[in-house]
């Protein structure tokens, strides 16, 4: 399989340093999906599922009392705190985010829902963007930082297992995210902060 460094969309051929002749390799990436798109679908699924499982709907409860309705304020809480998160995204997705790829695979989507949307369903609790700006000294994607420690507190907060697991399959997720894109700000600013980390300040 030939190797090569990929081009940019922006790149324009007569301007590349390759001489008078070049070999260029094409690969097809299957049905493309945009990011936009992604994100809106990935978001806009928790928000609604999560409510099915909050107002406790028969038809996933069955008609016994005991499961179609909670006494336990931190429900309620817990509720509010998780649609404020992805009505934020949302709002964010539409409004804020560039992304420096237009799109992805389609055959991913499918992967990226089941995660999503599945916890989403699996979170209700069962009672058993830069408010600091001094975080960006300390770490090259504060905001994924930010959001780890969000979905902690809601972790203590709802005190239930699968909300932990969700938790740290994030923190393992944007860990990969924001080391990619601190090496890529260390290649780009030559004199980018040794004291800066990924994601956790001093330690990763």
């Amino acid at each position: 399989c030939p190797k090569g460094k990929s081009l940019r969309d922006e790149e324009i051929l007569q301007h590349l340093p390759v001489g008078t002749t070049a070999t260029l390799y094409f690969k097809d990436l299957g049905p493309q999906i945009g990011w936009t798109t992604v994100f809106l679908i990935e978001y806009t699924g928790p928000l609604f599922i999560y409510f099915l499982f909050y107002f406790r709907m028969p038809f996933v409860y069955g008609l016994d009392e005991r499961f179609t309705s909670s006494p336990h304020p931190v429900v309620n809480l817990a509720c509010i705190c998780h649609s404020f998160h992805y009505i934020k995204r949302l709002i964010e997705t539409i409004f804020v985010h560039r992304f420096s790829h237009g799109t992805m695979p389609l055959r991913n989507i499918v992967k990226n829902c089941l995660y999503y949307w599945g916890f989403a369903a699996w979170l209700i609790p069962y009672p058993t963007k830069n408010p600091f700006t001094w975080l960006f000294f300390f770490v090259s994607c504060p905001n994924y930082t930010y959001e780890v420690g969000t979905w902690i507190s809601f972790t203590v907060m709802t005190q239930c297992v699968p909300v932990g697991l969700f938790t740290l399959l994030c923190f393992i997720q944007m860990t990969i995210w924001a080391k990619d894109k601190h090496y890529t700000y260390l290649r780009e600013f030559k004199d980018y902060p040794s004291l800066r980390m990924p994601i956790i300040p001093f330690l990763l």
